[in-house]
């Protein structure tokens, strides 16, 4: 069984929620990631994603755009990502790690390598925003030989032939992303969110979390009635964003925790 097969596991066991927060790796800077991941497992988090900087992030919205280029400018690359993770798998064994990105980083250093390394490397997931699920199936074959969870994106507009076809290819848990437009947009329907999970469980056996648009506990709490998890981001970024070097672990922990205390309010049952 994968790491995250397991935290959902025990989830259900314990009556709660998934809390997956997002922040970029080497944000703000190379030597915090590590520390940060941490900080967020102790508030609470129960599976981590990870961002790879990249220089055109299409589907995210300013504040994760500005966080992948202070990560860039400090020279951080795909390899230093996964090395990260590799130091953070020193302390901790049991929390997953899922890498979210695009697909450029990944076809220079080529399918089967990349997905060997990071599986030397610790990591359990990976998401890659711009690998259509069609023209998936050679990709996620060699994450699956290395014992990685593929997962997909899908969204208020994906046609039932796509989602049919990610139910067959997703390995883990589905991100499906509550609105229309990029990370950190204002505006959370969560009647239509409500309507679309019940379709997408008619057809997808995988738990399924629910991201973009969670700016508040408030958001976060009424999210996880409808989701098996909430996937946070541009939230944590901002506080990141808006810390000192000196209180950056307090700031990003303190949010978490506020985060975790209102998803717990909320049954599975």
């Amino acid at each position: 069984m994968s790491r995250i097969a397991a935290a959902f596991d025990r989830l259900r066991t314990r009556d709660r929620k998934a809390l997956i927060p997002f922040i970029t790796a080497g944000d703000p800077g190379p030597g915090a990631t590590v520390p940060l991941m941490h900080a967020l497992v102790d508030a609470g988090a129960d599976i981590l994603e990870l961002g790879v900087p990249f220089s055109d992030p299409m589907a995210d919205g300013p504040t994760i755009q500005r966080s992948s280029e202070r990560a860039l400018r400090q020279g951080v690359t795909l390899d230093g990502v996964l090395a990260m993770v590799e130091a953070f798998r020193t302390r901790d064994t049991s929390t997953p790690v899922v890498l979210m990105g695009y697909a450029n980083p990944i076809e220079a250093m080529g399918h089967e390598a990349f997905a060997a390394r990071a599986q030397a490397c610790g990591v359990d997931g990976v998401l890659t925003v711009d690998y259509p699920p069609e023209e998936s199936g050679e990709w996620t074959g060699h994450l699956e030989r290395h014992g990685i969870d593929a997962i997909f994106l899908l969204s208020p507009t994906t046609p039932a032939a796509r989602i049919e076809r990610v139910a067959g290819l997703a390995r883990g848990y589905v991100y499906y992303v509550s609105l229309k437009g990029v990370t950190g947009a204002p505006t959370l329907d969560l009647d239509d969110v409500a309507d679309k999970l019940a379709r997408l469980r008619a057809r997808i056996a995988l738990p399924i979390g629910v991201g973009f648009g969670i700016r508040d506990a408030a958001t976060a709490k009424a999210v996880a009635k409808l989701a098996d998890a909430v996937v946070i981001g541009s939230r944590i970024i901002k506080e990141i964003e808006g810390s000192s070097e000196e209180n950056l672990l307090e700031n990003a922990s303190r949010l978490v925790r506020h985060l975790r205390h209102a998803i717990d309010e909320v049954s599975v049952s």
